[in-house]
This record gives structure tokens, C-alpha cells and sequence, in this order.
């Protein structure tokens, strides 16, 4: 099967009609694809806090605004067209500026969940206690037992 190329989306569109509330815009939903996107908006001083991506390496493109990157070494600022590389195990926490920041960011798919049952006489798998901790964007298990944002798409957790 060969795959045709095609245009996903217009970002000049989607932020000229998007809210400016926190959250994830856009992200890429094909199926087969081997690489994830998403578009996220941040408000006005709104934080992405310390997180750490031990499987990918992350690339953040930045659309709109300015902002931070907090990393060990100091902070990267962020303005419009800045392209930065994020490797796995780095720490990293994001914030924005006075305008806020709309950023992109491309990573390579992660595989998808599966339950698997475990060998032996147990049945199971993680608890059910855990649900609120996946993000319903993204999908992501956040390690925070108490989350208030995806650290991985800036998606607001729901109200608990």
C-alpha cells in the first residue's frame, strides 16, 4: 500500500480560530503514521512543570508569543521560529510569557497501550485508582498523583 502524501492542517487557520485558553489545538490522529504533533497554546504565565521524556526525544517549534525553557543548565528563551531540541532524560519545565506561547511539538510515536495479563495467577493490571492520571488528549500517564496539566500536550486534567 502506498501512502499519499496530503496537507493535515492549516496552523495559521487553526490558531486564527482557536480559543486562548490553555490546551491542545491540534495533534496528528492518522492512522499508521510513526511520528506524533501536537499544537498547544499557553496562556499567559501558564507553566508546564518539571517533566522528564525518558523514551523520546522531543522537537518544539514555537508559532506564537515567548516563553522559557527551564532547563539544568539555565533557561532557552522562546520567541517565534525558535526550533529547539528537547533529548530524552533531559528535565525540562516550560512557561510563558506576557502574550503566551503557542507551540509545536513532533515526536516519534509511542506504541500504543496494552493490556497484557501478567503470568501467573494474578489478573490485572494497573489499577483502576489511576484512571484520572491518564491524560484524555493524549493518552499519557502522568506520574504526578495530583495532575493539573499533561506535561506531555498541556491538556487540563478534569476536575477532581
Amino acid at each position: 500500500m502506498n501512502a499519499t502524501p496530503r496537507v493535515l492542517a492549516v496552523l495559521d487557520d487553526i490558531l486564527a480560530s482557536a480559543s486562548p485558553e490553555r490546551g491542545a489545538l491540534w495533534h496528528l490522529a492518522e492512522a499508521g503514521r510513526e511520528l506524533d504533533a501536537n499544537l498547544v497554546r499557553l496562556p499567559a504565565g501558564a507553566e508546564v512543570g518539571v517533566h522528564q521524556e525518558d523514551v523520546l526525544d522531543v522537537l518544539l517549534v514555537v508559532l506564537e508569543g515567548a516563553g522559557r525553557v527551564r532547563v539544568g543548565g539555565g533557561d532557552i528563551v522562546l520567541s517565534p521560529s525558535t526550533v529547539v531540541w528537547l533529548p530524552r532524560t533531559s528535565r525540562r519545565a516550560l512557561s510563558a510569557g506576557p502574550d503566551g506561547l503557542t507551540y509545536l511539538t513532533v515526536h516519534r510515536r509511542r506504541p500504543g497501550l496494552a493490556v497484557k495479563p501478567p503470568s501467573g495467577a494474578y489478573e490485572g493490571g494497573e489499577g483502576p485508582c489511576m484512571l484520572d492520571r491518564v491524560c484524555l488528549e493524549c493518552g499519557r500517564l502522568s506520574e504526578d498523583p495530583a495532575p493539573i496539566f499533561c506535561s506531555r500536550c498541556g491538556e487540563r486534567f478534569p476536575e477532581r
